[in-house]
């Protein structure tokens, strides 16, 4: 069983969604099959549970960890908003992201904030087990 507080990893994060049967749903999410922007009144909130986090802040031994990378990951020449992307845990968005299931029709849903010079805006995405990926991050040299 996962929590709020716990951090997945790739694996962890797969292995939740395919415990996941998905049913068909007509919320007020829509699809979001590619990120999208979702305003507090299409969050569902009484219908969400949050499972865990991809947003790892402090190391093993409890010290702060420097800020997540800003880098994507696109090998396939896909980019940020689409469906088809990746889905990898150490890159961006994902690694600012909170994991949630939906009560209503059971989908897995990462969900993060992006904040603009004059904006904050929440982007959701229906987690896909076969989009995920355990890419790492290039070496800093």
């Amino acid at each position: 069983m996962t929590t709020e507080n716990q951090v997945l990893d790739a694996q962890a994060l797969r292995a939740l969604a395919e415990r996941h049967t998905p049913k068909a749903c007509d919320c007020s999410l829509g699809a979001c099959e590619g990120w999208e922007s979702v305003s507090g009144d299409r969050w569902p909130e009484g219908a969400v549970q949050q499972l865990g986090s991809l947003r790892a802040t402090l190391d093993a031994d409890g010290s702060p960890l420097p800020e997540p990378s800003f880098a994507e990951f696109h090998p396939a020449g896909t980019r940020y908003e689409s469906p088809e992307a990746p889905i990898a845990p150490q890159f961006f968005p994902y690694n600012r992201c909170d994991v949630f299931a939906c009560g209503q029709c059971d989908r897995v849903l990462l969900k993060y904030t992006e904040f603009g010079g004059y904006y904050v805006d929440h982007r959701v995405r229906v987690l896909n087990p076969e989009r995920v990926t355990d890419a790492p991050l290039p070496d800093a040299d």
